[in-house]
This record gives C-alpha cells, sequence and structure tokens, in this order.
C-alpha cells in the first residue's frame, strides 16, 4: 500500500507541471510570435510483482504481472504552428508565413531567434540607423550581419518583398532595393530549441544548426507581410479543456493517496 502513495504522488507532481504549463500558455495568449507549449508523460519503471511468469504445471503465462510505479514528465514541448497574423501600425512590423526565424544579435554577441517581427530603427554611432527588436538587439540579414541602414531613411517609407528585400523609393517615387535582405532561418527539429524568454530561442543539438533560407536547397521558404504581427498560436479553449483533464487528474491522485491512508489506518486496526 506505501508504493500506491508514492504513485500517487507521483502523479499529483506531474499534473502540478501540466497545470503550470497550461497556466503559462494562457498568461502568453498575446504575446507576439508565442508558440504553445505542451506537457508531455512517461510511465516510470515497473516492478515484477511474480518473478516467474508460470502456471502451476510450468507451462508460461500469456501475461506477466508487473505493477507500474508512477508517472513524470518527459518533455514540455513547443507547437510551431502558425499563429493568426494582425494588423499592426508599427512600418517595421514583420509577420512570417512559414517555418522560418528572424535572426537577432544578443548582447553576450551569439546569435538567437525569434518569431517577433516588431522591429524598429535605432540610433547607432555616426549617424547611421540600425533595423532592432523592441530590446534594441540587432536584426540580421542574409549574410548574417546586422542591418544598417543610412541616416536618411524614412521608416515610413521603407518597404519589404516578400521575400525579404528592403526596399526605398527613389527620385521617381518607385520602389528600389537597398541590396539588404532580412535573413530567415529554419530548423531541422524546431521543437528542440532552447526557449529564452521574450520570445527568443537558442540553437541546441537537439534542434540541429540553423539552415539560412536563402543558401539552402531543398527547404521551403518563408514569406514576409509587412504590417502585420504574428499573435500566440494559443487556443484559448483548448488550454481551459486540458486545465479541466488535468484538475480531474490531480483529485484522483490524491482521492488514491487518501483510499491508501484509510486503509493503512484499517490495517492498524485489526489489532484492537
Amino acid at each position: 500500500m506505501v508504493r500506491s502513495l508514492w504513485t500517487a504522488a507521483t502523479g499529483m507532481i506531474a499534473q502540478q507541471n501540466n497545470v503550470d504549463t497550461i497556466a503559462n500558455n494562457l498568461a502568453n495568449v498575446n504575446t507576439t510570435g508565442y508558440k504553445t507549449e505542451v506537457a508531455e508523460f512517461k510511465s516510470l519503471l515497473y516492478q515484477d510483482i511474480q518473478a516467474k511468469t508460470t502456471s502451476g504445471n510450468g507451462a508460461t503465462k500469456p501475461v506477466g504481472a508487473q505493477v507500474g510505479l508512477g508517472v513524470r514528465n518527459s518533455s514540455v514541448t513547443s507547437r510551431f504552428t502558425q499563429g493568426n497574423f494582425y494588423e499592426s501600425t508599427n512600418d517595421l512590423a514583420f509577420a512570417i508565413s512559414g517555418d522560418g526565424f528572424f535572426g537577432i544579435k544578443g548582447q553576450d554577441g551569439n546569435t538567437y531567434y525569434t518569431r517577433n517581427g516588431d522591429f524598429h530603427l535605432a540610433t547607432y554611432s555616426g549617424g547611421k540607423l540600425a533595423l532592432t527588436t523592441s530590446d534594441g538587439n540587432p536584426v540580421l540579414d542574409t549574410n548574417g550581419k546586422e542591418i544598417i541602414l543610412d541616416s536618411s531613411i524614412i521608416s515610413s517609407k521603407l518597404t519589404i518583398s516578400g521575400d525579404g528585400e528592403l526596399c526605398y523609393p527613389d527620385e521617381s517615387n518607385n520602389p528600389k532595393s537597398l541590396g539588404v535582405t532580412i535573413g530567415l532561418w529554419q530548423f531541422n527539429n524546431p521543437s528542440g530549441l532552447e526557449k529564452l524568454g521574450e520570445s527568443s530561442y537558442a540553437v541546441t543539438g537537439a534542434s540541429g544548426a540553423a539552415m539560412n533560407e536563402k543558401t539552402t536547397n531543398g527547404i521551403i521558404k518563408s514569406d514576409l507581410r509587412q504590417g502585420y504581427l504574428e499573435g500566440s498560436n494559443v487556443q484559448v479553449v483548448d488550454e481551459m479543456v486540458n486545465m479541466i483533464v488535468a484538475q480531474r487528474a490531480y483529485e484522483l491522485n490524491s482521492k488514491a493517496i487518501q483510499a491508501t491512508d484509510e486503509m493503512m489506518s484499517q490495517a492498524n486496526q485489526l489489532r484492537r
């Protein structure tokens, strides 16, 4: 009976982590570029109740006698499905249609990736302008370099092609390429990326190396939509249903602990 106490306890812990994941999804329902997370579980070791699965005459039984020892969280997986597009008043807002990620340069000099395309122009030394995130991290072009523009650039006149090429009107007010293309990268396993907060991700061995959409063959390239942002892909109704299921599972595990406690109490009273 003590075994059931520990088994039910693992279930309560696992469901608590499940509720924590659901709560994080609901908290980020309006976070730009956020991807919903799903808690996944796996069973723990099994204990043999009967060492030899044989019948009385020595014949092998078709079914063994094993009891599971509970559950644990195996992973919290991000689902990189496409989020809805929302119109933005920011002229430098870009939404990705496809599997790509923007590349940004962190304060430590390393490259990170995001689906949040809410960009701005920041003033650099020498009067130059740099395309950055709202936190001031530079956005990278297809060559992995910071996007630096001339100080005369007016953000409201900047336009972008579907493949991310920046354009600016010439003397005749016709869009002319600036020779700069916003970089987009893909991963073999985006769920393996390390989540860093602020809708940013870092490369890991599980995600695989970043694949530049411009130079990598055999991948479906993404499109950019100017004036739009990609919202989170959290489905509130699904998360509420998942929360109810997790709560009921938590209650059932607590009931198992209560039942075990009552059985142990009855066993202790048998001598009286």
